[in-house]
């Protein structure tokens, strides 16, 4: 069976990560999307919501599940049994980060492997950091993320939806 994990700190999971997710279920047997506790980076949900907020929005992808994470990605991949971990790729600046970090994974674990997706090009600017903060001024996000994951922000932020 080919596994793969999706990871990310999906704070908040946005239609561009879907769209990578749909485009890997189509590829592997089973994707594990792999959330990321990584409080340094402050997410504004708790690992918790997160992870409730990706599952309100897959179950229409049957191969797909979630499942929280803590420290190195690779650890957590082979406990997974994947062979692969997938990396969303926006923009030529993503491109170079993100091959650092998979050499590095290579490195680690040299049987597992990183697989780059691209998203939609409707997509390709779209991230969680700009979505929140067109949500915290009060700007309507419906066009980047799903209603439920809308509303979850509008709450976060004391804001109408």
């Amino acid at each position: 069976m080919r596994h793969c994990i999706y990871p990310g700190t999906f704070d908040p999971i946005t239609f561009g990560h879907l769209d990578v997710l749909e485009r890997t279920s189509r590829l592997f047997d089973r994707v594990t999307v792999g959330v990321a506790a990584n409080p340094g980076k402050g997410p504004l949900f708790s690992l918790e919501r997160r992870l409730e907020l990706v599952r309100a929005v897959t179950p229409h992808l049957s191969n797909v599940s979630a499942i929280a994470f803590d420290g190195l990605l690779v650890e957590f991949a082979r406990a997974q049994n994947a062979i692969a971990v997938i990396r969303g790729i926006r923009a030529l600046s993503d491109f170079e980060f993100e091959f650092n970090m998979a050499l590095m994974n290579r490195h680690l674990e040299p049987d597992i492997e990183t697989i780059f997706v691209m998203p939609r090009d409707t997509y390709s600017y779209t991230s969680s950091n700009l979505v929140k903060q067109v949500a915290k001024l009060g700007g309507d996000v419906a066009h980047f993320v799903p209603p439920i994951v809308s509303a979850a922000l509008c709450e976060a932020y004391g804001k109408r939806p």
